[in-house]
Parts: C-alpha cells; sequence; structure tokens
C-alpha cells in the first residue's frame, strides 16, 4: 500500500454533477474524459449530466411522496396489514460478487489489495459503462436523486449522491443512507456519486466483463455505477465499499459490524458476515442501538455509517425478534417477501429466495440512538456461522488470535445472500467482509491492533452455526443460547467463568460454565454423537484455516499470526 496515505487522498468531486446543461449530443462528446494526475492528486473529473437540471428530477422525495410514486408507477404495492411496501428485485435477489470491479488506475492501484475480490477493471471500459448509464437516466421522463450522507461523525463523513431509475429505489436510499437536513441539502455537493439504472452494457465481452452485469467503482474519483441489477443492496454496499477505502487512509477502521452501547456506555460490537446474527443480536431491547451492519472508529468512539437497517427477513418471528418485526411498518421497504393466503408476509415462504429483506428507517427500533455514535468498544464479537459444527458456541481470544480470527473471517455463507448459494457454504472473508474490503488484509489488521490495544478491548469469538454435527446432521444454535452468551459477554459474567485450555485444534480456549446455558453446549466435542467424527471434521476445518493463510506466507507479519490459528503453536 502507498506510504503516503492520509494527505493524497482527497476526492475532489464536488461539482462532478455542476456542468453546464447542453444539449444531449454535445455533453455525450466530453463526458467522463479521463483524470489526469498530477503529484498524486486528482484533477477533477468532468461528468455528462447535472441531473438536478434534469425536467423530471425528482430530488430527496419525502417518504409519502416516494410510496405515491412507486404505486403509480407499478413498481411495487402495499402490504394492507402493516402498509410496508412489497418489491421485487428482479432475477438477481442477492449481491453479485463476481461482477464487482475497481477501477485499475491512479493512487487506487497502488493501495488496492487485487484479487479475486477485487477485479480491476480499466477507466475507459469504466467511462463507456457510466456514459452509458447517465445517457439512458438522462432520456429518462423521470429521474430520482438522493443526496445525503455516509457517515455520522462529521469529520469523516462522505456526501453521497445516488441517481437511480426507479423509484423504490430512491425510496431504499432514503432509509438506508443518512438524511440531510434542509440547510444541508441547500448547500449540497457530492463526494460519491451512484448511477443505478436498467442500462444493459452491449459490449461488455468485448470489455472481458464476466457478464452483461456490472458493478463498477472508481475510488480515485469518487463515482460508481451499477447495471443489469436490481438487488437493491448493490447501492450501499457500494457505498461502503469506498468508505473502506476512505476512512483507513486517515487511519479510521471501516468495520462490517452492528453496534449496541449500554446505559453505562459500555459500547459493543458485532463482526459478521450476512446471516450470522449481526441484526438480530443487535436488535436488543436492554440497549441502545447505534447501527446494525457498517460502522467507522475513529478517536472519538464508534459511528454508524448508515440511516436505516436492512434485515434478513427469513424465519422472522416476533417472539424471538420482536423488534425488527415490529419495524416492518409503513415506511419499510420487503423485498421478494411472498403474501400468504390471508394477505400476510410468509416469512417462511422461500420460493422467491431465502434472501428475503426489510429495510426501514433507523428510528424504526424505538431504542435507536440518534446521534449514531458511541464511545470505543469494550467488548468486541467475531459471529461465525459454522456449517461444521466444531468451533464452540463461544471463546475469548488473545489479541493475536483476534488479528487472526479478524483477518480469516470464516464463516459459511449464508442461502440466498449472494447468487448462486443455496445451502450454508464454508468460506473465508477478510474482515468478515472481503466483498467490501478494497485495501490489502494488513492495512485492516494493523489498525485494529492499534484500536483493540489502545483501549483494551475484550475480544470474543461466537459460533452461531451448527451443534452436535455439520450441516444436514446438526442443529443450528439457538437463538437463545446465543444471546444467553452475548449477555454473559456484555454483563462481565464471562470473566468470573474458568477457562478451558487450548483445544488440540483450534487453540481456542472456551468457559467451562456460564448462566443459564447447559454446560454440555459449550464444548462443541460433547454435543458430537461420533468422537471420531469430530475429530475428522475438525482436523478438515483446520485445514481449510491453513490452507487459506497460504495466500499471506510471504509477509512476515501475517505469517507471524498463523502460529495463533488453528494448528499453530502460539499461545493465546
Amino acid at each position: 500500500m502507498a506510504s503516503s496515505t492520509s494527505n493524497n487522498h482527497a476526492i475532489n468531486t464536488k461539482n462532478m454533477f455542476n456542468v453546464r446543461q447542453e444539449s444531449c449530443d454535445n455533453v455525450v462528446e466530453q463526458t467522463l474524459k479521463l483524470a489526469t494526475y498530477t503529484a498524486s492528486k486528482l484533477v477533477e473529473p468532468v461528468v455528462p449530466f447535472n441531473f438536478l437540471e434534469h425536467a423530471g428530477c425528482k430530488r430527496n422525495l419525502s417518504f409519502e411522496e416516494a410510496r405515491e410514486k412507486i404505486l403509480a408507477r407499478g413498481e411495487g404495492s402495499l402490504e394492507e396489514h402493516s402498509e410496508a411496501l412489497l418489491v421485487d428485485t428482479g432475477k438477481f435477489t442477492g449481491r453479485c460478487p463476481k461482477d464487482r470491479y475497481i477501477v485499475n488506475a491512479g493512487e487506487a492501484a497502488s493501495d488496492v489489495g487485487w484479487g479475486d475480490i477485487n477485479r480491476g477493471i480499466s477507466e475507459d471500459v469504466f467511462n463507456q459503462v457510466m456514459r452509458g448509464s447517465a445517457e439512458r437516466l438522462w432520456g429518462l421522463e423521470e429521474v430520482f436523486v438522493f443526496d445525503g450522507f455516509v457517515g455520522a461523525s462529521k469529520g469523516s463523513r462522505k456526501a453521497v449522491r445516488v441517481v437511480t431509475e426507479l423509484a423504490w429505489h430512491h425510496h431504499f436510499c432514503t432509509n438506508m443512507f443518512i438524511r440531510p437536513t434542509p440547510e444541508e441539502l441547500a448547500s449540497f455537493q457530492p463526494d460519491i456519486t451512484i448511477l443505478n439504472s436498467r442500462y444493459i452494457f452491449e459490449g461488455w465481452k468485448e470489455a472481458g466483463l464476466r457478464s452483461e452485469t456490472c458493478v463498477a467503482l472508481d475510488l480515485n474519483r469518487g463515482l460508481s455505477v451499477i447495471t443489469g441489477t436490481e438487488y437493491s443492496g448493490e447501492m450501499k454496499k457500494g457505498a461502503f465499499s469506498m468508505m473502506n477505502y476512505y476512512l483507513p487512509l486517515q487511519n479510521i477502521m471501516s468495520m462490517h459490524c452492528s453496534a449496541t452501547v449500554g446505559k453505562r456506555g459500555d459500547t459493543a460490537i458485532f463482526f459478521g458476515l450476512s446471516g450470522t446474527g449481526k441484526t438480530t443480536l443487535s436488535a436488543d431491547t436492554t440497549r441502545f442501538l447505534i447501527g446494525d451492519d457498517e460502522h467507522g472508529w475513529d478517536e472519538e468512539g464508534i459511528f454508524n455509517l448508515e440511516g436505516g437497517c436492512y434485515a434478513k427477513m427469513i424465519d422472522l418471528d416476533p417472539s424471538k425478534e420482536p423488534l425488527i418485526h415490529a419495524a416492518i411498518k409503513k415506511n419499510a421497504i420487503l423485498e421478494n417477501v411472498v403474501l400468504d393466503r390471508r394477505g400476510y408476509p410468509d416469512y417462511k415462504d422461500i420460493s422467491k429466495t431465502e434472501n428475503t429483506r426489510g429495510s426501514y428507517p433507523m428510528w424504526h427500533i424505538p431504542n435507536y440512538k440518534p446521534s449514531g455514535t458511541a464511545p470505543p468498544p469494550r467488548n468486541i464479537i467475531f459471529l461465525t456461522c459454522d456449517a461444521f459444527g466444531v468451533l464452540p458456541p463461544v471463546s475469548r481470544l488473545s489479541t493475536q488470535q483476534a488479528l487472526y480470527h479478524l483477518v480469516c473471517g470464516y464463516t459459511s455463507k449464508v442461502a440466498g445472500t449472494e447468487m448462486g448459494i443455496t445451502e450454508p457454504t464454508p468460506t473465508f472473508s477478510i474482515c468478515f467482509g472481503g466483498a467490501f474490503m478494497p485495501l490489502p488484509a494488513r492495512a485492516y489488521a494493523e489498525l485494529f491492533r492499534s484500536k483493540i490495544e489502545q483501549h483494551g478491548c475484550k475480544v470474543f469469538l461466537v459460533n452461531t452455526g451448527w451443534s452436535g454435527g455439520s450441516y444436514g446432521t446438526g442443529r443450528r444454535m439457538d437463538i437463545n443460547t446465543t444471546r444467553a452468551i452475548v449477555a454473559a459477554i456484555l454483563d462481565g459474567s464471562i470473566e468470573e467463568a474458568a477457562f478451558s485450555s487450548p483445544d488440540p485444534f483450534f487453540q481456542l480456549c472456551v468457559p467451562l460454565a456460564l448462566p443459564g446455558i447447559d454446560p454440555k453446549v459449550l464444548n462443541p466435542r460433547n454435543t458430537w454423537a461420533s468422537q471420531e467424527a469430530y475429530e475428522a471434521t475438525s482436523r478438515k476445518l483446520m485445514g481449510m484455516y491453513q490452507a487459506n493463510w497460504q495466500q499471506f506466507a510471504s509477509d512476515p507479519f501475517m505469517a507471524e499470526l498463523s502460529r495463533f490459528g488453528p494448528g499453530g503453536d502460539g499461545s493465546p
């Protein structure tokens, strides 16, 4: 990664759409001229249209106005009991990570950790796709512009403009990003601009893309374009990916996590991929919600990057997730949710997808914290959904173990979250969110280490996956057991427990007893009918950890951390 990071990454996009309105033909000729670099600083690019001057521009509609547009345009319907909006995302019901690209040019070229996840795209191809999307949007009778912010900390937040073809995407942005005040809107200038349209890039094969779907980021110019998919999560994750580039370069940790804070100011954060329990466990009636998915960590503490929540609806049960269930009301959006014969949402119906979703503004959770900020965390919880069923429900991590497991980000992708995932699939994802992390893993690991050492944070690994056997044999960890474990972490009672010696496979120490939990469950070995099968499965997962870490073998810092992972010789 470039050494002169924080001083040379000013994203100069303040006037990217403030060009003089001209005829379409004249403007297209100058569309997206390549930015030039002088002394490692970006010269402001030219972008074709000021969408605020579009004759049919609908900017920052109210919830009521957006709802009326969605219904009038036939983009959705109302669920009459809750008054939530029902929408269908089309053929894509999850993100398309294999169709995600980053412009390989400028300072980003040397900063980004390139590979199977962060795939490069040329500026020329990006410009072609961006130009095609902009032309389509400009030619529509109506275009929807949302102006808002990413980041509750005013010192590091980015102004984001999202231009969409669909009214329900505009509503989604109103739910999910931080809404500006009238004064902020009057002087608004975007740092990040996202275009989301139904444009199809016909030259995708010649350009070397995987398909006609393209989700591309230009980190140097603060631009993103989304085509060929109507899955709304691409917008929020695109902005998140950009923040995961910009914030660490300012010595601010960016995290794929949820966060809550107690009445005594005791903050807890929950890292985890989708489906591991971030949203569920942060919806806690005894604590204040900071956010359910994306956060930053600066010198002041934790801050939310979003203004809403995007929860999985599959098997939503009011007795187990009362806050989330109650949040599905007027101004919420239900994606791909099927209604039963009585006209009520059937959250068990997976005929469309297992990745049914609900988005809603933060204030739908009654105990949310309006500022979106909290002190530095006291406890950090890594959530993993272990489909092998051999990781313990909870284990305490040393600093070195915490860095190792942060980088590994082991879990099982839950069905539906990404296209093609139909059952839990073991995976390793840097920082429990590798699909959104542009920088090399070491950049996040070193920043995380400095934060937890500075604040003396306690770190735990919590398995919300399977127990008593692997997927298909064992059972998913009971949510009430996981809640009891989290409660023991947050109230400090876990510190009073006696812990086991490190196990021979994963070097993890587990509590021997915790209040309200069957001690047998705490040690996964005790839940398996066959000890031979348990050990064989443990060795299999241990080998997967070790094979995954080989990608870091040439880096001495990362190689040293391997001693504290499965099969290593380091002591916790």
